[in-house]
């Protein structure tokens, strides 16, 4: 009876896949649909399983004990059950035992830093057909613009300590009904923008929608649903204003939030063109405290810029209304030497990410800045610390498959579908 008992106790870790979808609330991973036949499906190939190494069960009887008995190869136990209709969560030992899940799968542990972890090949990526999104812009349609390789495409990101729920675009739309989003940002914004209104029409594709621009604020709207996912392309925050002299940086003036008012989620990015100059510079002067000067240094003024914002968030922000995020700085690949392989000029060939949790060449100067800037801010505002997962990421950019093609290369955006979708799994598991 003891060892029958004993060897339940394994099989539950397995089983009890099945047994928590009776505890996951639904805002869990595993019961997007009531209706959903969770025996209806296939075996995929998943790098996170299995679920536990048979040498840490002591007590396995020998007749099932095929590795101890000499069985050579392991791709068996690496194989996920993946139902049709929906995901199943993944098994939660502690939680098991204690007889339910809190606020979905994903949230095993408060504590859980969703932005420590490494990428995985999983079958069942990527969320979503690229073809199925013709709005996507050239500049991020790698495939389309004739990018060979496809495995870019299939990985999810694995934090240690937990899972992410798997984004669900049906329960998105239902949670922002009648509601608004908006980017605020530079074209990184923009590249997150289309990635999360692809993966919402990817959900409901015979939905109506329409999208419509605004001066700067470009509007995507689910109209079935009342959601309105926005981009108001602001690449400093703060404004840059035509006087007399020429155009001016105002670090200290950010009379552009006034269209950041009222929005149901605002998710910020500024960094990319603060270290432009020559012809790509979009401003002449730079004006702060009163003081007008053709330039001072950069990782100040992005800081000045920073702690404006921040205040602007302190003054006008209602957290009872809105959610905050930033969406941290997102990272070029210019240089291989940074990635230990130094032969490599830029991402181009670049085909699958780097191993591990840590990028070589360390995290950019600004990043501190940021977290320094955000920890001065007393409404809550959340940072997707993308930064470290994105940097392991040097296959992610379009090189030569973006806007200019073979006579240019983009090592700073991402391909669609990619890396920028992961960014959007993140945000949503933040709002479960």
């Amino acid at each position: 009876m003891g060892s029958w008992v004993h060897n339940s106790f394994c099989v539950a870790r397995i089983l009890g896949l099945l047994l928590l979808v009776g505890f996951v609330p639904n805002n869990g991973g595993a019961s997007e649909e009531a209706s959903c036949d969770l025996f209806t499906g296939r075996w995929v190939l998943d790098e996170n399983y299995p679920i536990y190494n048979p040498s840490s069960c002591p007590f396995i009887e020998r007749e099932f004990s095929c590795q101890k008995n000499g069985r050579p190869d392991h791709f068996y136990t690496q194989y996920r059950w993946q139902p049709h209709d929906c995901d199943l969560a993944r098994i939660l030992g502690l939680l098991l035992l204690v007889g339910f899940v809190p606020n979905g799968a994903a949230s095993e542990e408060a504590s859980c830093d969703l932005f420590k972890g490494r990428w995985v090949l999983d079958e069942n990526y990527p969320l979503y057909n690229p073809s199925s999104c013709p709005f996507i812009e050239r500049e991020f349609s790698c495939q389309k613009n004739g990018r060979p390789d496809h495995f870019y495409t299939q990985y999810r990101w694995q934090p240690h300590d937990c899972d992410l729920a798997r984004f669900d675009g049906v329960d998105f739309l239902e949670r922002f009904r009648e509601k608004s989003i908006m980017f605020v940002g530079d074209s990184l914004s923009r590249n997150q923008w289309q990635s999360l209104t692809c993966m919402l029409h990817s959900a409901v594709p015979n939905a109506n929608y329409n999208v419509t621009r605004v001066d700067d604020v470009s509007i995507f709207t689910f109209t079935d649903y009342g959601l309105k996912v926005m981009l108001d392309r602001n690449v400093y925050l703060v404004d840059v204003v035509r006087e007399k002299i020429g155009r001016v940086l105002k670090l200290d003036s950010i009379v552009g939030g006034k269209l950041w008012k009222e929005i149901d989620m605002l998710i910020f990015n500024t960094w990319h063109w603060w270290n432009r100059r020559g012809p790509s510079q979009p401003w002449d002067y730079v004006e702060v405290g009163g003081r007008v000067s053709k330039d001072i240094d950069r990782m100040v003024a992005f800081e000045k810029a920073l702690m404006t914002w921040g205040g602007w968030v302190d003054s006008n922000i209602d957290p009872a209304k809105t959610k905050v995020f930033f969406q941290g700085i997102s990272p070029s690949h210019y240089n291989g030497s940074q990635w230990d392989e130094p032969k490599a000029r830029s991402c181009v060939g670049q085909k699958e990410p780097l191993l591990g949790s840590t990028y070589p060449g360390g995290l950019p100067p600004a990043l501190s800045v940021l977290k320094n800037a955000l920890s001065k801010i007393t409404k809550p505002v959340t940072l997707l610390d993308v930064t470290n997962l994105s940097l392991l990421r040097k296959d992610g950019h379009p090189s030569i498959y973006g806007l200019g093609g073979t006579t240019a290369m983009d090592c700073s955006h991402w391909c669609l579908c990619g890396v920028p979708d992961t960014w959007n799994e993140i945000l949503y598991n933040f709002i479960l």
